[in-house]
């Protein structure tokens, strides 16, 4: 969604990243594009006036007069200011002393508001509470029935009568305290425009339920006018928040730049795609620096702890830096990667990655094809891949239905990932071997408690990769290898 705005923000940024000494033209100069980006992006002009106005007026003190790099200290500025614009901080959802803690979902038809009322009950879920979805849509045909479904698959309870939805939303409050359910989530109805009628219905909802949080739920595709949606909404109901959907399209973001600074309220949670997880709290910093090119690299972390265990993390890194790192080891790896979601949405929360890698059409079938490749192998073949002679190539690539040379191509990168690893990770074997046996005697402390670096090394993947050829080191995710970038899957053969 951010990718034309955050292009900007790179061009500008960079060229003052450069400069040692920042005058009032260089910066009235960068203020100039930022404005007319954040206009191209929709983002609402009063909005992009103040924020344009406090960059200028922390630019030109002494914050940045005194800086020992004062290019970098502009930088530091804007994002302070975009993440500011955004929200400033993530929503802390808080729970009712006497259960349920009640949330109402509002919105026009076609946000999402259902589809969201589900992904925000199973990420309660996940939090260890025990939720209730209700269905007070009852103007949409069909619409109780998604809920239901969508309740089905997550295994939570959704609670509907054929009355009037003010009935259907009093009196899930005492369903829920009748089955001990301490979150109650009420999918209201919505309408294709804001009217009187769809505002008093919401509003004596509102009324008869006394919820905790009001959650309107907007399209960021619809720009400038899901502000004036949720301006009207917050009259009328006094929202707590705002959930944006379709994060992941490819709208200008005018909407998620816009809600906080208009309407007074922050957005709590974003939905990035359309599977039931791929919904979370909003972190208005972490986007900020997505949209500076800085990555998201606590995102990033968080996705591979939920899908790598943490044991087999360290066995893998441990093989790798060895040189006993095997097609099998590969392929396990790449059915966490795929859990994670699309590689290009990986890749972008990765700082450092470069533009062209990031800008990149990255087919997701390439994984796949890969993985049948490795899957036609015998468990002999993916331990030593110098059993893989011409009559295995054939045999291999008819059962991955590929061509042989694609086959020869996959070891021969392969081969040479193992070699320039196992040359790299010599010495990170012997400091491991040194660290399993300090582990047995009990471990050296260094200061404050922890684990000295002095005391043997790491070579979990908390330390990282080993360095690569290159210089800098690759992004370090729990038990997840990137090879150095290259050509192939593996690298250049």
């Amino acid at each position: 969604m951010f990718e034309s705005l955050s292009d900007r923000f790179d061009s500008v940024l960079g060229r003052l990243r450069r400069k040692g000494k920042l005058t009032e033209a260089d910066v009235d100069e960068a203020l100039r594009e930022i404005r007319l980006a954040l206009l191209e992006a929709d983002v609402n002009f009063n909005v992009v006036k103040d924020f344009c106005a406090r960059i200028r007026e922390r630019a030109l003190g002494e914050e940045v007069s005194k800086a020992l790099n004062p290019g970098q200290q502009m930088v530091k500025i804007v994002n302070d200011e975009l993440t500011r614009t955004l929200g400033g901080e993530t929503i802390r959802i808080t729970y009712s002393s006497k259960p349920p803690t009640v949330v109402l979902m509002a919105g026009l038809q076609g946000s999402g508001k259902t589809t969201n009322s589900a992904k925000l009950a199973k990420w309660f879920k996940s939090q260890g509470r025990h939720p209730l979805l209700v269905g007070a849509d009852l103007q949409r045909p069909a619409a109780v029935e998604q809920l239901r479904t969508l309740g089905r698959q997550l295994e939570i309870p959704v609670f509907s009568e054929a009355t009037d939805p003010v009935a259907v939303a009093a009196a899930s409050i005492a369903e829920a305290r009748r089955t001990g359910r301490d979150i109650v989530i009420v999918d209201t109805a919505g309408r294709l425009a804001i009217d009187v009628e769809l505002m008093d219905e919401v509003r004596r909802i509102s009324e008869a339920v006394s919820p905790d949080y009001t959650f309107l739920v907007i399209d960021a595709m619809t720009g400038q006018d899901a502000v004036n949606t949720a301006e009207a909404f917050h009259a009328t109901l006094e929202l707590d928040g705002v959930i944006l959907t379709k994060l992941d399209g490819d709208a200008r973001g005018g909407a998620a730049l816009s809600v906080k600074e208009v309407v007074g309220r922050p957005i709590a949670f974003a939905s990035t795609g359309e599977k039931l997880g791929d919904f979370d709290l909003f972190h208005p910093d972490r986007l900020a620096g997505r949209i500076l090119g800085m990555g998201d690299m606590l995102t990033l972390i968080e996705k591979a702890e939920q899908v790598y265990e943490a044991d087999q993390a360290e066995a893998a890194a441990a093989r790798l830096l060895e040189g006993q790192f095997t097609f099998e080891d590969f392929l396990d790896q790449m059915q966490q990667l795929k859990k994670m979601g699309p590689l290009s949405g990986v890749l972008g929360m990765m700082p450092g990655i470069p533009k062209e890698v990031k800008d990149a059409q990255i087919d997701d079938r390439e994984i796949a094809r890969v993985e049948a490749i490795i899957r036609s192998m015998t468990p002999a073949e993916r331990v030593d891949p110098d059993l893989i002679d011409q009559s295995r190539r054939v045999r291999i690539a008819r059962g991955a239905g590929t061509e042989p040379s694609r086959v020869a191509e996959l070891v021969k990168q392969f081969k040479e990932m193992s070699r320039m690893m196992k040359r790299m990770g010599g010495m990170g074997s012997k400091r491991l071997a040194k660290s399993r046996r300090k582990a047995a005697k009990g471990r050296t402390k260094g200061p404050g408690g922890g684990t000295g670096s002095r005391a043997g090394g790491r070579v979990s993947p908390k330390g990282g990769a080993p360095a690569t050829p290159g210089g800098g080191r690759p992004p370090s995710i729990p038990g997840l290898t990137l090879p150095p970038p290259a050509d192939g899957p593996f690298g250049r053969p």
